[in-house]
């Protein structure tokens, strides 16, 4: 018999992946450059060029079959070394490659994560707006993922609606920050705080609780902003990071788990990250990928046509009367719909060839999503379409 549950899915397809495909037929309708297409989050910059140098070195080694042949358990050691590395150079944390396991991106990581500590029935917590595919991650592993509601003044955690929303059943909770949909970067306030707060729960509930951090965007930041390392504040903190964004090369599916030594058991949740690899065959990403990425761990791509688009819809969003948080990275914007209903909001955009994503698919209903990980061009004859939606419309 066919399986019932994913069947079922069929009818819940990403709102994401829907627009995008609308996108792409109206730009055959009327050309690609007439569609201003900010549904999808694909990074639009080209990746460095050391990146792909070292591709062309590893390709044109002697020893030829030793880049295409299967990778340790855990990931190439050589580039789980240099991640490690990095991230204590960077961070001042005390990584080695034994809490590092390479992964196929920040999805490979997260699946891993949750698997690790947390045990069918349990419950896991995240915060409005969220990465809508957490629910999928959590619910396909028997887990129940429980959303904490937005603080929408600014998009930082809102403390007592967490009091509210906490209970003994939750063993781990997912942040990401930089956040997707937001752009918000979560302050040094409130991760302390945030640490403060699940310390006390497990004294209070007499068990771990376990922190996920969701890290892909980490590199991008906009204004002169830091992101404070997630893992320094907290010691039972898995680290969730993909090179998709941050060397611009989402295609190549690379990322890593890292688990900090601060928790006393990284090298066995290390370990155990294989044993879930058995289960889901979820395996980490081709030798040659682990290989160049760990080499350009502190290089990233370009992300000043980023700093400009996140500007001029800014500056022009502002303008014409949206309320918009101003985004600290990422390369998306979450501003308040014109209308209480966002999907309608969003399907009178598309008259105008503005392809956008309701904040419902996020937890957040009345906002919505604008990607604009495209040209500074495109961006710019947007703005036409944006005062036209406004004058016409609203």
């Amino acid at each position: 018999m066919l399986s019932q549950k994913y069947q079922a899915m069929l009818n819940k397809k990403s709102a994401i992946m829907e627009l995008s495909a609308l996108a792409h037929a109206r730009a055959q309708e009327i050309g690609e450059e007439n569609v201003f297409d900010f549904s999808l989050g694909n990074p639009s910059v080209p990746a460095p060029k050391a990146y792909n140098a070292r591709i062309i070195e590893l390709l044109q080694q002697a020893d030829i079959n030793h880049v295409h042949s299967y990778s340790p358990d855990m990931g190439v050691l050589e580039a789980r070394e240099k991640i490690a590395a990095s991230l204590n150079r960077r961070f001042g944390m005390q990584y080695d490659a034994g809490d590092i396991v390479i992964t196929a991106g920040a999805a490979g990581a997260l699946a891993y994560a949750i698997r690790l500590v947390t045990s069918p029935g349990d419950e896991v917590l995240t915060f409005a707006p969220f990465f809508p595919e957490y629910a999928p991650y959590t619910e396909l592993a028997g887990r129940r993922l429980c959303v904490v509601p937005a603080r929408c003044a600014d998009f930082q955690i809102d403390f007592d609606a967490l009091e509210r929303v906490m209970n003994a059943r939750v063993q781990a909770v997912i942040v990401n920050t930089p956040c997707n949909p937001s752009g918000v970067v979560y302050a040094e306030e409130t991760l302390s705080h945030l640490a403060e707060f699940l310390t006390a729960k497990e004294r209070e509930y007499g068990h771990e609780i376990w922190l996920i951090s969701d890290e892909p965007y980490r590199e991008i930041l906009f204004d002169g902003q830091k992101q404070p390392y997630v893992s320094a504040f907290y010691a039972r903190t898995l680290s969730c990071y993909s090179f998709s964004k941050s060397l611009s090369v989402p295609g190549d599916r690379v990322g890593y788990l890292a688990v900090n030594p601060a928790c006393g058991q990284s090298k066995l949740l290390a370990r155990m990250a294989v044993q879930v690899s058995r289960g889901i065959g979820h395996d980490s990403t081709a030798g040659i990928v682990q290989r160049a990425a760990a080499d350009c761990c502190d290089v990233t791509a370009d992300f000043s046509v980023y700093a400009r688009n996140m500007n001029l819809l800014y500056d022009e969003l502002v303008k014409l009367g949206f309320e918009v948080v101003r985004p600290g990275g990422t390369f998306y914007m979450f501003p308040r719909a014109m209308e209480r209903d966002a999907a309608a909001f969003c399907t009178k955009a598309a008259r105008y060839d503005l392809i956008l994503v309701p904040g419902d698919t996020f937890g957040v209903p009345g906002y919505f999503r604008i990607a604009y990980c495209t040209t500074e061009d495109k961006v710019r004859r947007s703005l036409e379409k944006w005062r036209e939606l406004v004058k016409k419309e609203y």
